[in-house]
């Protein structure tokens, strides 16, 4: 296995001393994709936001920061990622609006019609069976959600020598169009677009919208869009904010 090799898999999943560096890589070059990508998102105040492969928890973190009133659970399917992730949203999971857990994309700990938008950024390279992946993503939005996927276009990537085929699938903007459409998202419903990131480096934007409920939600389905997770750990209790006259006393 060559050097670039080795980064290649510790960039498709971060594990022991290596993940821990890739962690800290993937702040500095994924700072502006992060950036531009929560801004995409659009999400709005009292939405619950799901990041598929939150990685160091950079992303988390900026919609932590802006989301008010909205909850943000982040996934990743490497421990040593989401030590990171943890580390980054210290006060933000102690408040209970991050919640962090480990998962296979495949099979999400999550209520069905749970989320309102789903973000995946610089992942879907590392996606396996990426029809079972978003066939779960599309279980999981709720009617009208939105999943916005940033990639690396495949012109700009194959200069890197880590993007190796044996551990990443690039994209190009037809790609990018039938991995959406293979997890069920209808072509009149998804978008993608050229997003300049660095001087020759683009980025890739996918965007696409689940449609409207075609039937009313019955009592189970009710209930599940009050429960926004099954498996992921609940955050522990915030700290009571006491009066101030109690505190100075």
């Amino acid at each position: 296995m060559t050097l670039w090799q080795a980064v290649g898999r510790q960039l498709r999943h971060p594990s022991g001393a290596g993940g821990r560096l890739a962690g800290r890589l993937m702040r500095l070059a994924n700072a502006r994709p992060n950036a531009l990508a929560v801004a995409a998102l659009g999400a709005r105040p009292g939405e619950t936001v799901l990041e598929l492969g939150c990685g160091p928890g950079q992303a988390v973190a900026l919609l932590a920061r802006n989301l008010h009133g909205g909850t943000i659970l982040g996934l990743d399917q490497s421990e040593a990622m989401l030590a990171q992730a943890r580390a980054a949203n210290r006060a933000a999971v102690a408040w209970g609006r991050v919640r962090l857990c480990r998962a296979r994309f495949e099979a999400l700990p999550l209520a069905s019609a749970s989320v309102d938008r789903v973000l995946a950024i610089n992942v879907a390279y590392f996606w396996q069976d990426a029809g079972a992946v978003l066939g779960e993503v599309r279980r999981v939005l709720r009617p009208g959600g939105t999943l916005l996927v940033y990639v690396t276009d495949a012109a700009s990537m194959r200069r890197w020598k880590f993007a190796d085929p044996e551990t990443h699938r690039l994209y190009d903007r037809a790609a990018l169009s039938t991995l959406l459409e293979s997890g069920g998202f209808r072509p009149e419903m998804t978008a993608v677009f050229d997003l300049p990131v660095l001087p020759g480096v683009t980025g890739l934007i996918a965007r696409a919208r689940k449609g409207p409920a075609v039937a009313a939600l019955d009592a189970s389905g009710l209930e599940a869009r009050r429960r926004p997770a099954r498996d992921c750990p609940a955050p522990e209790p915030a700290p009571i904010l006491r009066p101030v006259a109690e505190r100075d006393g």
